[in-house]
């Protein structure tokens, strides 16, 4: 079955750096298009970053853009979030998403769109402490 699991969250100081990774199996990789997610206490889930199947197109809220990015190695079956700059308002439990359309592998393509993805990590918790 398709797993997704995230690691590398933690307690960090504002200020601080941490790189998330979300390993798959179970699906082929490198057809699907990936998300970051995160959902900060007593909030609804919120879009992070996402990336196209070959890693060529990325797009990411304006909260974190020009501090996170997302990357991919399809080698690996791996995707990324090197999250620098981290503020306290980035605390919250960071999920990876994986979501296949012929669209997107067409077109090389991303979504913002939680409803687009398919299958959905555990979740990896970011602290990070001011």
């Amino acid at each position: 079955q398709v797993q997704l699991v995230e690691s590398g969250g933690g307690l960090v100081q504002a200020g601080g750096s941490l790189r998330l990774s979300c390993a798959a199996s179970g699906l082929t990789f490198s057809i699907y298009t990936m998300g970051w997610f995160r959902q900060a206490p007593g909030k609804t889930r919120e879009f992070v970053a996402t990336i196209s199947r070959s890693g060529s197109s990325t797009s990411y809220a304006d909260s974190v853009k020009g501090r996170f990015t997302v990357s991919r190695d399809n080698a690996k079956n791996t995707m990324y979030l090197q999250m620098n700059s981290l503020k306290p308002e980035d605390t919250a439990v960071y999920y990876c998403a994986a979501g296949f359309s012929s669209t997107y592998e067409a077109y090389d393509s991303y979504t913002q769109s939680p409803g687009s993805y398919d299958y959905w990590g555990q979740g990896t918790q970011v602290t990070v402490s001011s």
